[in-house]
């Protein structure tokens, strides 16, 4: 890809981040929204590790569906890890790393605990405070990204969000 596909990606992505916020997010809240993203997973025949998170690192909901394994769950802690340091998606974050050639390593951080690599949202409250981290890992990166984007869409009735995908065709 090129910068100037890169950018148009960064356009989508803070596009996305800033739509898909919540008026207010708590533990029961999370429990829903898991269980919507898991009746999901199942209906679409994916096989997905899915995790929502607070700030602190507190699992509030996760589930893997019989085709995941410790290798998920590892990505989704990194991918957990990126997203409350940097306070975007960790798909943001790869977007951002190809357009200035930063890297994990040149930011002084760990490549065992972070990762830039799409399939960790912001869970944002309306204020932009951020609240937690919703994240999936078992397909490419881009699609771990638009399953949660599509996810959060439809539990928040948010129409017109546009999809990173199409650049990826």
């Amino acid at each position: 890809m090129e910068i100037k596909e890169f950018e148009a990606l960064k356009e989508i992505v803070s596009k996305q981040e800033e739509m898909l916020r919540f008026d207010s997010f708590t533990n029961k809240d999370a429990w829903e929204l898991g269980k919507f993203m898991v009746e999901r997973i199942y209906e679409k025949g994916i096989e997905l590790a899915v995790s929502i998170r607070k700030c602190n690192g507190t699992i509030l909901f996760q589930h893997e569906t019989a085709g995941t394994n410790l290798l998920n769950d590892k990505w989704l802690g990194r991918k957990c890890q990126t997203v409350i340091l940097r306070e975007q998606s960790s798909f943001g974050a790869w977007v951002d790393a190809n357009i200035t050639g930063e890297t994990v390593e040149s930011n002084g951080l760990d490549p065992r605990e972070y990762v830039f690599i799409g399939g960790g949202f912001p869970i944002k409250l309306k204020t932009g405070e951020m609240v937690g981290v919703l994240l999936a890992s078992n397909l490419p990166q881009q699609k771990d990204h638009q399953f949660v984007v599509d996810i959060l869409s439809d539990y928040l009735g948010v129409k017109d969000v546009p999809s990173v995908l199409p650049l990826f065709e």
